[in-house]
Formats: C-alpha cells, structure tokens, sequence
C-alpha cells in the first residue's frame, strides 16, 4: 500500500503549486540485480533506494540494497533500481525516495553515515511503499529466422542459475515434457545474453516458441526436468506462473546482415546482426565495392560463424579506416567447409557471398572515424575503475565522469583518467580515480583527444581548449553503466613499532570488519599473512581505525588492510571459524577489497624496497591491456585473531533515523 505525503511546512499557495512526494512499489519478480519502481515523485530531485525488510528492525544504512539514478525533480514512472548485490532469496523490500542534499546527484546516505541525502518525509515521518520481491528470473526473446537446428534467446536472468529450456507451444496446452525441444547448457546465476540453444527436434515451419527459465534444484548442473518427471529442475515462477516468454522460429533458407551507423576508432566495425543458413562469414567492405571493386573493397572479415542467427559480431579490419567512409557488411557461405574464409585468395572460387534474388546479400551504413567505449555493469574497489573496451582513430586518453557530468559539471565530473594511450585497440583499461568514490553511482567513460600531443591529460587543467573529446554525430563519444560499489579501503605509509596499523578510511556498506595481512598475502600466504583484524564497524564509513596486531609487525615491509562482511550478522569475526562459510572478504572485479601501504618499523635497519605504488589511492596511472585489478584476493580462507574498537559514525543521526523509518512503516500499515 503507498503512503503518498506532502512535506509540510510549506504555505498553502506554494504547496499548491508543489508536486506531493509519493512513491508505488507493486509485488513483482526479479532476476536478481534490478527491480523496478512504479512510480516516484520528487518535489525537488532525488533518488529512490531500495531497502530490505531489516530497516524495520533499525537497520536503516545496512538495509540499503540499491538505489536509483538521479532522478530530476517530478514524477518518474517505471524505474529501474541496480541492486549493488544480487538478490537470491523473495522476501518484503521497501523504497524510499531520498533526497539530493549536497546537489551532486550522488546517493551517499549510506557513505556519509547518514548526513547527506536523508529521506522525504512528512509528519515526522519518511515516505515509503512496501512490495514483495520473489527472487526469480527474467527471459526475453524476439521472433527470428533459424535453421531449424538451433535458436537465440536474447537475454536470461536467473537469481540462482540454472537454464533455459525451449518449449513448443504445445506446452499451453498441457504438454509440459513433450513440448521440450531444446536445453541451454547450465548458467550461472545473472544475466546471459545472446544464449543459443540447440534443438534436439528440428523445427521445420514457421513455429511459436517458449523459452522458459529452469531452476537447477539439485545442483548439479545437469538438466534433469524430464526424466525426474519434474520432480528436480522445475520453472522459476512468478506470480504462481513458470517464467515464460513467446516468439515465432521461422525456418528460412535466406541469409541476412543487419548494420547500424556507427562511431569507430577505425580498426573494427560491430554488425548487429547475421543470419548464415550453412554458416560462414561476414565481410566488410567499403564503398567501392558498388563500383565493382569486389576485391579490393575487402575490409576485414569475420571469425567463421555457425550456421544459424548471431548478433554483434565485431569484424576487426584488415588496415584501419582514415576517414568516415560507408561500410557494406556482406554475408559470405564457407563453400570449402574449412571454416577459413579464402574468396580473395581464390579469386572468388571459394566462399562466395550469399545471394538473394540474384543479388549478394548486404546492408551498408556510415562507420564515423572517431572513437568507440564500451562500458558494462560492474564493482569497483572505489579506487579504480575497468572499461571494458577502447578504440581510438588517433590516440588519446579515456576519462571517467560522475553523474554531475548530467548536470552540466563538465570538469568537475572528472574523476579519473587513464595513461596515454595510442592509437589502436585496448580492453580491460584500468583507470586509477584520483579519490576514491564511496558509493554506487552511473559512471561514464569518455574518450579523449591528445590535441597537443604530449601524452599528458590537459583538458580540466586547460578549461577545454585542449585534449578535448573525440565526437560522433554531434555528442562526445561515451558510454554509461551502473557501477557497485559496496566497500573502499585506503591506507597510507606509516611507521611505528609494529603492535599497531592505522587504516585511514573504510567504507562498509553492509558492515563488517577489516583484516590487516602482512605483504606475503600477494604470494599466496593466506593464513600467515593476517597480523589481526577490527572490531564490528557498522555500516557506513570509518576513519582512522587503529587495529591491534596479534602478530606484530618485527621488520619493515607492506601492509594489506581487506575489507570483510559480516554475513551472519552476529558481529564477531567468524570467516576462520567458519573455515570461510561466514564473513568473506567485499569483492570487486573478481577480487578482494584492499589497499597497500609500506610500514617502516622504528628502532630496526630493515628497510621496504618495492617499485610499486603502496598507496591504494595513488595519482599514478594503471596500466592498460590488463587481465586483473593489480592485487587479488582468491576466495580462500584468512585466518585472524586480534580485534580492537573504533567508535562507529553517526550514531545519534542514526538512532533518529531509525525512528523516522519506523514510524513510516508503521504509518504504511495502517493505511
């Protein structure tokens, strides 16, 4: 049920004139990462964060899972909110229209222990709707030629793996296991997409498909729907329904190429879509190949394709584009079958293009010569940030904006950029932020010039007459995802006699602790490397945490603070105890959250040498091209025994927060 409340205080011709703070929530499924908000009203701009049912207990900061984007003020409808971690359980959540108090379009509630970005509220009390949230999945997918053999769902969500099946539509009509034709291979809980599935009965006319999402329930990552007689492996559900969607399979004997007008660094061009029906390849030529040039027009052409239907397919080129030119995407069979694509080389004899009535099969397009970024959903450290995917025509520079970019901060939105990097390809771009950023957030990459050439970043400190953004149909070339981010730790070089460490900040979105390791942690010393670990610190940020060690420190060298949760919720330290079933490390990208520092312990001759920054928090650029963050963590086992007490932020703030809460949800109840 919504509460709908006009924040009061304000005269009554003002108030007229002001749209009423309200928010709907309704019952709905999720695939685990997102869920989405009916409604929202913001007088004023703001956000809406989701909590879970422990705000109802006075967990108000710990009960964040997830808020919005900034929301500008008035009524927003059908929002989506990224939930920071995947949820994997149903259960009765809450959102909340906040506040934008310090006018950054950052939701810092919870970093700021509470002192920025407060909820709306009215009465005395915040304003909120409950909904339960059935941790389920998602599958979509759109109708599409095939070979009979094989189809493509166009995205799956599942909030604890499993698969996704293909009905027939005979499934409607109670055929539960005849109408299987096809199974994916087991999936991971998230999102999947493009995920082909082979056909064990061949569709041969024009047919309505079910794709449906499969629980893995005995987990044991074989599909045993049918021949438990659905006693294992059933559907995921929602609203008492299997999880569902419906296309039409159209068997077709006729090839297609798909090409949107694009921005490129000049070295690949992405083809939305091919449809090979004996397989084969795409080819891009260029614009000559009108003109008869079928030879030298050649581009660059594609890995072999399997027959049937893909989508995106990058064509890396043989010699890069110089200038925006149009591109003729072309699909081409494997005549030889030796999955290698030889038509220049014979001479057109071998792996000629599809045809249709008479005419090769192609599509064309403009390709821009610029610059292209690809950015996905991901964690961060707070420290450093991965883009996935930068081209530059003429090399340069990928810079990372906060979300005051959206409101015109165009140089105050910087928050990092990257080394130089030349022209050409690079992936797993490692920028390292010039501070660190404490809360989830939309972050944007932005492709850069280097119009003075050289090789140093001058667009802030130039005010824009220099280094300026590479540019494609009149915007900045750009890209945009949600990023994570749950725990940040900094730490600074420091001497003393080796009892204690002092980790300058620690940011805990759901609580928890920090451990320190000795520098051997980075060889693999997992267990002999803890020296000792905090006290319980509650949600939100910490500073200057002294911890006690139970190993102190007898020579100089590197120290690695790590952030661990507290997932029992008992607030003592049991990851050892537990032999790692309780209280992991806060992951980002595949590792632990940490930060380094040098220790130099007075009173002895040993010395730290290292050619590498120690300071998580550095100025100094990070490497491109690069697999990993720099430091790791597996998911092993750290032992610990040592805590020691820092007094947790806010406390009075938050204990009138937990009031406020609940008198809102005491007050949603009622109504």
């Amino acid at each position: 049920m919504t509460l709908v409340v006009v924040v009061g205080g304000i005269p009554a011709a003002a108030a007229a004139q002001q749209e009423t703070t309200a928010v709907s929530f309704e019952n709905q499924a999720t695939g685990g990462t997102t869920v989405t908000v009916d409604s929202v009203t913001l007088p004023e701009g703001g956000f809406v964060t989701i909590h879970d049912a422990s705000v109802t207990d006075g967990n108000v900061l710990g009960s964040v899972v997830g808020s919005s984007a900034y929301l500008d003020a008035g009524t927003h409808e059908d929002v989506t909110v990224h939930l920071d971690e995947p949820v994997d359980e149903s259960g009765t959540f809450v959102a909340m229209p906040h506040m934008d108090t310090d006018g950054d379009r950052v939701y810092s509630f919870v970093a700021a222990n509470g002192e920025t970005d407060g909820p709306y509220t009215a009465d005395g009390s915040a304003v909120v709707d409950t909904a339960t949230v059935n941790a389920s999945a998602t599958v979509s997918m759109s109708d599409q030629p095939t070979t009979g053999d094989s189809v493509v769902v166009d995205r799956v969500e599942l909030s604890q793996g499993g698969f996704v099946t293909i009905h027939d539509a005979s499934v409607t009509e109670g055929a539960v296991f005849e109408s299987i034709r096809g199974t994916s291979a087991y999936l991971p809980a998230g999102v999947h997409e493009n995920v082909r599935v082979e056909l064990d009965g061949p569709v041969t006319e024009n047919t309505t498909l079910v794709p449906m999402a499969h629980m893995d329930t005995d987990g044991d990552e074989t599909y045993t729907f049918p021949e438990s007689e659905g006693e294992t492996d059933g559907p995921y559900t929602a609203d008492g329904s299997p999880v569902v969607d419906t296309a039409m399979a159209m068997p077709s004997d006729t090839a297609s190429v798909n090409y949107t007008a694009q921005a490129t660094g000049g070295y690949s061009v992405v083809v939305d879509s091919a449809y090979l029906p004996d397989g084969g390849f795409v080819t891009v030529h260029d614009g000559t190949v009108t003109e008869g040039q079928v030879f030298e027009s050649i581009r660059g052409t594609s890995a072999y394709l399997e027959p049937g239907l893909h989508r995106d397919v990058r064509v890396t080129l043989d010699s890069p584009l110089n200038e925006t030119t149009t591109v003729v995407p072309m699909a081409h069979m494997d005549t030889d079958d030796d999955e290698t694509y030889t038509f220049p080389e014979s001479e057109g004899e071998a792996d000629g293009p599809y045809t249709a009535d008479g005419s090769p099969v192609v599509d064309s397009g403009e390709a821009t010569v610029s610059a292209s970024v690809d950015y996905t959903t991901k964690a961060s450290d707070g420290a450093t940030v991965v883009v996935d995917r930068v081209e530059l025509s003429q090399g340069g520079f990928v810079t990372i904006h906060d979300p005051s970019l959206s409101g015109g901060a165009v140089f105050d939105s910087v928050v990092g950029t990257s080394m130089y990097l030349p022209a050409g390809v690079h992936e797993d771009v490692a920028v390292t932020l010039d501070e660190p950023i404490r809360s989830s957030q939309v972050l944007t990459p932005m492709a850069h010039m280097d119009t003075n050439d050289n090789e140093a970043y001058d667009f802030v400190t130039s005010e824009g007459e220099a280094d300026g953004p590479y540019t494609a149909d009149g915007g900045a070339v750009v890209a945009s995802a949600h990023t994570s981010v749950n725990a940040v730790v900094t730490a600074m070089d420091q001497s003393g006699d080796g009892t204690t460490v002092t980790v300058d900040s620690v940011t805990l979105h759901d609580g928890g602790f920090v451990t320190v390791h000795d520098g051997t942690v980075t060889e693999g010393a997992v267990f002999e490397s803890v020296r000792g670990t905090s006290a319980y610190l509650a949600p939100g940020t910490h500073e200057n945490v002294e911890i006690t060690l139970d190993a102190p420190l007898d020579e100089s060298g590197t120290v690695v603070p790590m952030a661990h949760m507290d997932t029992n919720g008992n607030e003592a330290y049991d990851f050892v105890t537990g032999e790692g079933e309780n209280d992991g490390p806060y992951v980002a990208a595949g590792g632990a959250v940490i930060a380094t520092a040098n220790y130099t312990v007075e009173g002895t001759m040993s010395e730290t040498t290292t050619d590498e920054p120690t300071d998580s928090m550095t100025d100094e650029p990070t490497e491109t091209m690069t697999d990993e963050p720099a430091t790791e963590m597996t998911d092993e086992s750290m032992e610990t025994t040592t805590e020691s007490s820092t007094d947790a932020p806010g406390f009075g703030l938050v204990v009138a927060l937990v009031a406020l809460v609940a008198a809102a949800l005491v007050a949603a109840r009622r109504r």
